[in-house]
């Protein structure tokens, strides 16, 4: 089954699937935020934590203040990749999410469609 929506990546991330596609729009996103590289991916992941920190620990409420903190993610992964970012630790429950995610193999690539393995 594809996957469309940062949720259902979270969940998939969440569960440690090992192969998993996706299509649509999320692929752009998800491909942003595998290349970012080490050092501009530490500040971003930074600015998403906080960002997740505070909308897991208010019960979703703090959420316009989480969008507020993860400006130094959007400077490096861009509005949608770094909005992408923070939906899916929040639907995985954990930041590591986002990480997991990074250590993900790209199988295949095509126009709207991505493939990941974890082996």
């Amino acid at each position: 089954m594809a996957i469309t929506t940062e949720k259902e990546l979270g969940e998939a991330l969440k569960i440690d699937q090992d192969t998993i596609e996706i299509e649509g729009d999320l692929t752009t996103k998800v491909l942003k935020i595998k290349a970012t590289g080490k050092v501009a991916w530490a500040v971003a992941i930074g600015a998403i934590g906080i960002a997740v920190a505070i909308t897991l620990g208010s019960g979703g409420t703090g959420a316009p203040v989480a969008g507020a903190v993860g400006i130094g993610a959007v400077s490096v992964l861009g509005f949608s990749a770094a909005t992408s970012a923070v939906a899916i630790a929040i639907s995985a429950g954990s930041i590591s999410a986002l990480n997991s995610l990074r250590k993900y193999k790209v199988v295949s690539s095509q126009e709207n469609k991505l493939k990941l393995s974890r082996k």
